[in-house]
């Protein structure tokens, strides 16, 4: 089965008084093709960020009605992270659905690709890729979900699940560093950093088939906080269909980065 999303920010492009309609359009053709094959397809929801009631009711039917796995967020909304309060509805219908909200990568912000990684020593190319899906981005939604935890959402949410891809951009191996330095005294939080995040956050591979970040990765989360994916069509790695086969792990973690947890977090028959 494969989960179906668009990874294009609609209401960073158009003008808002379209974009409530154009995501509706654009659920309505996703759940049309899942209609045609729902033993192979299921789908994330695309949503109008730029009103998050709207955006809140959306989700509402789509998960209701077409029975999608839950939201896919593509970057920010015009440079505006998602912690913010106007935001919140969305998340608290996702737990209130009990669906988890995909974070996606996206273009970075401008002044940020120019200071970090634009440089007259080497090709606008690798600046364009350093930026981007080589490094830049991932930062960016690592980012991003420590700003979710830092506001203190899954205080207000503790059933609120988030999805983050390659491997937990970058944020996994900090965990220890994190705790250390934002100690609850500090935060004003219940609990550590790490402890949201192993709780709350589920990582995908998203592509990076690698053994020793498999490893790690169920070492540090855990089993059964790993689901299987591969970015399609972005990504496609030479061992897409043998990765987690032919792992090191015990045929039980196998099971459930494969499918069990998949099943189990986005409601998949």
């Amino acid at each position: 089965m494969q989960v179906l999303s668009m990874t294009s920010p609609i209401s960073d492009f158009v003008p808002d008084d379209e974009a409530v309609k154009l995501c509706q359009q654009a659920n309505d053709i996703l759940a049309e093709k899942v209609a045609e094959h729902p033993d192979r397809f299921a789908a994330f929801t695309v949503l109008p960020m730029c009103d998050p009631e709207a955006a809140a009711a959306e989700l509402e039917r789509t998960v209701k009605e077409y029975h999608f796995c839950g939201p896919l967020l593509a970057g920010q909304y015009k440079g505006r992270f998602y912690n913010e309060a106007e935001f919140y509805p969305i998340f608290a219908k996702a737990a209130e659905l009990d669906v988890p909200v995909h974070f996606h990568p996206a273009i970075v912000n401008q002044d940020i690709r120019s200071y970090y990684y634009l440089s007259d020593n080497y090709s606008r190319t690798i600046g364009a890729v350093f930026g981007g899906y080589g490094f830049g981005w991932h930062v960016d939604v690592g980012i991003h979900t420590l700003r979710m935890i830092f506001s203190g959402i899954f205080d207000k949410l503790p059933t609120l699940k988030l999805i983050s891809g390659h491997w937990g951009e970058t944020i996994p191996a900090f965990l220890d560093r994190l705790d250390y330095a934002f100690r609850p005294e500090v935060t004003g939080l219940k609990k550590k950093i790490s402890e949201y995040y192993k709780q709350n956050v589920y990582l995908t591979p998203s592509g990076i088939m690698s053994n020793d970040q498999l490893e790690y990765l169920v070492k540090i989360m855990g089993a059964d906080h790993i689901l299987y994916a591969v970015d399609y069509p972005y990504i496609k790695p030479d061992n897409i269909y043998d990765f987690i086969a032919n792992s090191n792990l015990s045929d039980d973690q196998k099971e459930l980065i494969a499918h069990g947890n998949a099943e189990k977090v986005l409601h998949l028959s």
